[in-house]
């Protein structure tokens, strides 16, 4: 009941909402504790408006809660004039004009943290770790934290050029600028800041699986289809393919299985057909019986 209960109040609108907003306040906070206690300290510049706003404050003193305020709400508002209906729908802005004024809000309030540490490459790991987990939370709901990503769409907009480049340009650009600003070495720890960032948002945005799809084309499909049930306890989706060369049908059987369940899958299927053609693949997310349930 109580299940029942929670899964008709997660699917209600108002309370979803709220939900995305909880999501987007947590992450914007935990880029900001990330920035103050690993990235600013170690004058790691990884990109976006916390990426000028940490040259900035190396170079010219300067606060970078300001910077990034003083940055952040003047794209926000060019954002909203030239995308106009393309900048999103009402939640999403409201969402990213939270996330514009409360991460530089916090970056102010834990400025006066102490650094976590002074070891460049520890800096980089773990800033580029806490920056992607709270960038995989203001994602997954469904936000934005504003800055040079508004900046990028109205570069894509303008110039034709596929979205994901003109933020590689902008936070490459920004980058390159601390090697000469700062230091090349710097830069260096910059990228892998942002490498891990990148990997981690990925992480939180889609989970970590241990679910394996594997592919299977053999002349024996009857027999291993009847193997995979009985020996493996998995179920079979048999599709229908074409040899490229040979112009043959060629049904082809696809079965998702456990990381522990692999290798018993691949005996099956060598004993029964060593000719067999198998392909896995990791299946970074699986829902339904005998994996993960939906929602």
């Amino acid at each position: 009941m109580k299940s029942r209960n929670r899964s008709e109040m997660l699917r209600n609108p108002i309370w979803g909402t709220v939900i995305d907003f909880i999501y987007v306040l947590i992450g914007s906070s935990l880029i900001a504790i990330a920035f103050n206690l690993f990235l600013v300290p170690n004058k790691i510049a990884s990109g976006g408006v916390s990426g000028i706003s940490t040259i900035l404050y190396w170079k010219l003193g300067l606060e970078p809660s300001y910077v990034q305020w003083a940055l952040n709400i003047p794209l926000f508002i060019a954002g909203v004039l030239i995308l106009g209906k393309s900048f999103g729908y009402v939640n999403f802005a409201l969402k990213t004009i939270v996330g514009t004024i409360f991460l530089p809000f916090v970056v102010f309030l834990t400025s006066g943290l102490d650094a976590a540490t002074v070891n460049p490459i520890l800096g980089a790991i773990f800033g580029g770790v806490g920056v992607g987990l709270g960038l995989g939370f203001v994602f997954r709901g469904k936000g934005s934290t504003g800055g040079t990503d508004l900046l990028a769409q109205i570069i894509h907009k303008f110039t034709g050029l596929q979205l994901g480049m003109c933020v590689v340009l902008i936070d490459g650009l920004i980058v390159v600028s601390s090697a000469f600003t700062l230091s090349l070495e710097s830069a260096l720890y910059a990228l892998i800041s942002m490498y891990l960032t990148g990997k981690v948002i990925d992480i939180v945005q889609l989970g970590i699986s241990n679910s394996k799809l594997a592919l299977i084309i053999s002349e024996h499909q009857d027999t291993l289809k009847q193997a995979i049930f009985e020996e493996v306890d998995r179920g079979v989706t048999q599709m229908e393919g074409r040899g490229g060369y040979t112009d043959d049908d060629r049904p082809v059987l696809m079965v998702v299985v456990s990381q522990n369940e692999l290798t018993r899958l691949k005996q099956l299927v060598k004993r029964i057909d060593p000719k067999a053609f198998l392909i896995v693949s990791n299946a970074t997310e699986v829902f339904g019986e005998g994996f993960r349930r939906h929602g």
